[in-house]
């Protein structure tokens, strides 16, 4: 068996709610190996957000452990997470997050230029990944003239730019029809095998979920495995496997 690449143990979290405080995760574990993708499914307001927030970097548990390739993230600085979030986390959100003066090769070669790569080597990256995409024709465009699923794409690219050893990816597919969405989704899968990255996938789309390696559904603030048409509770594992 792969060492985990990803691993959590006993997270908590809550957010203020008026007087009182919101419990969204109540000791949830997970572990992910190098090369393995996990769907995360579960009813709105179930905690799937916070859950990749958590595991990005981007934000804190109350309490319990995150370990990214063997760092724990909870002990990071701030400055020293954000660098290794920019050098180990590739991120794919609902929205793409372009920024719309940049072209599609500027916006994904602008991690590389974050971490101080020389201008030429970053634009030939970007180039390389998004060619590998199909959109070797659109290097020069601008979002605003691109499709959603063209500017969703751009955003995948410029999500594995650093080489990432995690991927973490919310709703992707959520703005996209259905041709867009499949060939969204293999792309991610597709590019996400080849690196060996851990990927955690959060989506309400079943038919795509059931194409992960494993389907975990995020309930009562702890994951539960999926079987069969039934929710089976892994209480007794920290780590929750089909």
């Amino acid at each position: 068996m792969n060492e985990p690449i990803i691993r959590t143990q006993q997270l908590f979290k809550s957010f203020p709610s008026g007087d009182r405080r919101l419990q969204v995760l109540r000791g949830l574990s997970l572990e992910v190996e190098r090369g393995e993708m996990v769907a995360v499914v579960g009813e709105s307001g179930a905690g799937k957000s916070t859950l990749l927030h958590l595991l990005g970097g981007l934000d804190r548990p109350d309490s319990g452990t995150i370990l990214l390739s063997g760092r724990e993230m909870g002990t990071l600085p701030p400055e020293e997470r954000a660098r290794f979030r920019n050098r180990e986390v590739g991120y794919v959100f609902q929205f793409h997050h372009l920024l719309p003066e940049f072209t599609a090769e500027e916006n994904v070669a602008l991690p590389c230029l974050i971490r101080r790569e020389p201008m030429e080597p970053a634009r030939r990256k970007a180039r390389q990944l998004l060619e590998e995409l199909g959109l070797g024709d659109r290097l020069l465009h601008r979002p605003p003239e691109l499709s959603g699923g063209e500017q969703q794409r751009v955003a995948l690219a410029r999500s594995l730019a650093g080489d990432p050893s995690v991927l973490l990816a919310d709703e992707p597919t959520g703005n996209l029809d259905l041709h867009t969405s499949e060939l969204v989704f293999t792309l991610i899968r597709k590019s996400a095998c080849r690196r060996g990255a851990a990927t955690v996938l959060v989506t309400h789309n079943e038919r795509l979920a059931s194409r992960c390696d494993r389907v975990c559904v995020l309930e009562e603030g702890v994951l539960c495995t999926l079987s069969g048409s039934r929710y089976k509770f892994g209480w007794e594992s920290p780590a929750v496997k089909l």
